[in-house]
């Protein structure tokens, strides 16, 4: 079964359980997937549906972070919502030591001496870990590795 298929099938659960949140909070996430394979003209694999989970995930911890800081707890929670739910689609995180293992090997990979190779570590990291590991902190543990850590 698709990632495609399995949202489908869990909206279609939702709508019979009566359940308008999950409902609501899935299709939103079909209607970003629906939108992007319209742009592009292309049904989305996996992968492509993952990165459009990751899209969605910032932008939901972004509008908590913004809806927090301005007292509407009201909306966070909805945000919340939205996000735990989402984030129940996308692939199975590395753990610490993986990560770690998959920067070390991409340093080594590209023979990265400093700072300067960063682009290039990040280069070979990015399509595998995507989905799978925040970027932002593969970014500094590479950061961290170049730096001499």
């Amino acid at each position: 079964m698709t990632l495609k298929e399995r949202i489908n099938d869990d909206m279609k659960a939702a709508m019979r359980a009566g359940e308008t949140g999950k409902r609501d909070a899935i299709r939103l996430l079909l209607a970003a997937i629906k939108q992007k394979e319209v742009d592009e003209r292309v049904l989305l694999d996996d992968a492509a549906i993952v990165a459009v989970i990751e899209k969605m995930l910032k932008q939901r911890r972004d509008s908590i972070t913004q809806y927090e800081a301005a007292g509407r707890k009201d909306l966070a929670d909805v945000e919340k919502f939205e996000a735990e739910l989402i984030t129940a689609y996308m692939p199975a995180g590395l753990s610490a030591e993986e990560l770690a293992a998959a920067v070390v090997s991409a340093v080594a990979e590209v023979g990265a001496a400093g700072p300067g190779d960063m682009g290039k570590v990040m280069a070979i990291l990015k399509p595998k870990l995507a989905g799978r590991a925040d970027m932002t902190e593969v970014s500094k543990l590479v950061k961290a590795r170049l730096a001499g850590g």
